[in-house]
Order: structure tokens, then sequence, then C-alpha cells
């Protein structure tokens, strides 16, 4: 099963699937309202902003898995989403990413190793993981990798070069 094929809602509760981002490279971001690394939506919204246009997005789907760290509801999420960090990225139902209720999207995702060779369960909130236009997983980003940290900007720029 690719990606794209799994079914999701959006945090406004609409049905959709990443199907209708194809063809854009995308990051997958498993995110958190109230977690140390929250702040990482800075950056992603910067990455998001800038790489737009030449067909990149990132795309979140909020987890309370790791310390109920997202507790809210898709509303609650949404709303300090965008006024708290100027949100304007595709963000979807919160969902699980580890264990016997993981999202489909996410057991694709984590088959995936990061640069140590290293796959499996989600670590913790914001890992990310690129995504090439044709649906293809090509890089893994643990949670603590700064959405501008000089190796991923270089992996979409690769990406978004092809």
């Amino acid at each position: 099963m690719s990606i794209y094929e799994s079914p999701v809602r959006t945090l406004a509760g609409e049905p959709g699937s990443l199907g209708d981002l194809a063809g854009r490279t995308l990051l997958v971001v498993n995110v958190a309202s109230k977690c140390g690394l929250t702040p990482q939506y800075t950056g992603l919204e910067r990455l998001h902003e800038k790489y737009a246009d030449r067909g990149f997005s990132v795309v979140g789907f909020p987890c309370n898995q790791f310390g109920g760290q997202e507790p809210g509801s898709a509303e609650e999420i949404q709303e300090f989403c965008s006024t708290t960090y100027g949100v304007t990225f595709p963000m979807y139902e919160k969902v699980e990413v580890n264990g016997p209720g993981r999202h489909a999207i996410y057991t694709e995702l984590t088959a995936v190793p990061d640069a140590d060779g290293e796959a499996g369960d989600i670590q913790w909130n914001f890992e990310k993981f690129l995504v090439s236009g044709d649906g293809e997983i090509v890089g893994r980003f643990r949670p603590r990798t700064d959405p501008e940290d000089p190796a991923l900007v270089a992996a979409i720029e690769e990406q978004l070069a092809r």
C-alpha cells in the first residue's frame, strides 16, 4: 500500500488522503502542541512557505502518544497552530504513530530507516519523513533534527530539483 492510498481526515473533519497531494514533495511530521519541540512549528512553516511554489508541502499529523502532549480536540489544535505559529500547511486528524492502533500511513513511514539505518517506531513528537513527488519515502529525520537543518534542507532541495 502507498501512503497516498490510506484515507485520512483533515482537522476540519473532511475526508481525504495524501493522494490529494500527489506530485508534491512532502515532509510528513507527527506534531504536538505541548512538547518541548513544539517551537519546530516555526521552522516547518518557514519551509512550507519557502518551497510551496516549487511543489513542496509540510503535512502535520497530531499525535498524543508521547507524554499526552497533544490532548486537544481538532478545533483546539487548529486554533493553537494558526494563532501561535501561523501554520498554513495541511494538518490532518490526530493519529497513533506506534503500536497496534498505528495509522496505515505510519506503518509505511516507520518501515524506512533513518541515516543510521534504524527503522521502526517513532521516537517522539516531530519525527520527519521526506516523501518524493511520486510517493517514495526518501528520508527520515529524527525529532531533534531542526526543520531548517542543512541536511534536511538539502534533501528537500534535491527532491525539488528532480
